[in-house]
């Protein structure tokens, strides 16, 4: 009975502990987002600012029309302040969807699966991970480039856990092309590509690299808990174990590895429809 009690509270510990790891991780990976969710933000709030200053300026000329008894000029500039508003409106809900999908990403999953536009989830990834990059080390540059079936339609995920699935590939895709970048091959340019497509009664989501590519030895072991060919410090060796099991547990599906040393390396994410 004695044993039995020391092994449930063995395994209650261990789950504590997972949850913990699996918290760390995503703090780990918001906080690489983070610069680029600053700059993704800035940009609707540019507009919403700039827009906000010229309304401001208009409705001042258009009570000057008014007291002079020019009806048709004030209403011209009535219908400037009305298209400028659809305008501010419109960035204004851009900045929302930002801020709801970084708090989306670092709250605990519900686990629940909902229609999901996997195109628009992985483009918005895509930048975040660049710029966020981008504002940590200025010398960082990729050329990225999609490819995403139109006809996808939506597909059943848990967004917050596909998102992180496809950021981890995004982010480690980058790392390995700037890694190559640094040994100064002559003419070569770093390009990391984001494709979707259906086939059959599956959707495939890939994250394709010019990089070096993984070697043999360490391809067996890419998804252990722990395992990293990053430095000390710069990654938590969480991510690809993280996905692996978000994937195939969660979602029934699987990832796919095709890689060639010194060539680059395709990620493959194979879910059902």
């Amino acid at each position: 009975m004695k044993q039995a009690k020391e092994i449930e509270k063995a395994y209650t510990e261990l789950k504590a502990t997972q949850s913990q790891l699996i918290q760390s991780e995503k703090m780990a990976s918001l906080g690489e987002l983070t610069a680029g969710i600053a700059h993704e933000i800035q940009n609707p709030l540019n507009f919403v600012n700039n827009f906000a200053e010229v309304n401001s300026e208009l409705i001042a000329e258009m009570k000057e029309e008014l007291s002079k008894g020019n009806f048709e000029e004030a209403k011209n500039i009535a219908d400037n302040i009305d298209e400028n508003e659809k305008k501010i409106i419109f960035h204004g809900k851009r900045a929302d969807g930002i801020v709801k999908g970084m708090l989306q990403h670092s709250r605990s999953s519900s686990g629940v699966k909902e229609p999901t536009d996997i195109n628009a989830l992985a483009d918005e990834y895509l930048r975040l991970a660049y710029h966020g990059l981008r504002a940590k080390d200025k010398a960082f540059n990729a050329s990225m480039k999609t490819e995403f079936d139109e006809s996808l339609g939506k597909v059943s995920v848990v967004p917050q856990d596909m998102g992180r699935v496809i950021l981890n590939l995004i982010t480690n895709a980058f790392y390995s092309v700037y890694e190559k970048k640094k040994q100064d091959l002559p003419g070569y340019e770093p390009m990391v590509t984001v494709s979707t497509k259906r086939e059959g009664d599956k959707v495939l989501i890939s994250v394709k690299d010019n990089g070096n590519g993984i070697p043999q030895k360490v391809l067996d072991k890419i998804f252990q808990p722990f395992f990293t060919t990053k430095p000390a410090g710069a990654g938590t060796g969480l991510g690809l174990s993280m996905s692996y099991d978000i994937v195939t547990k969660a979602h029934n599906g699987e990832i796919k590895v095709e890689t060639k040393e010194v060539e680059g390396t395709e990620f493959i994410v194979v879910l059902p429809m």
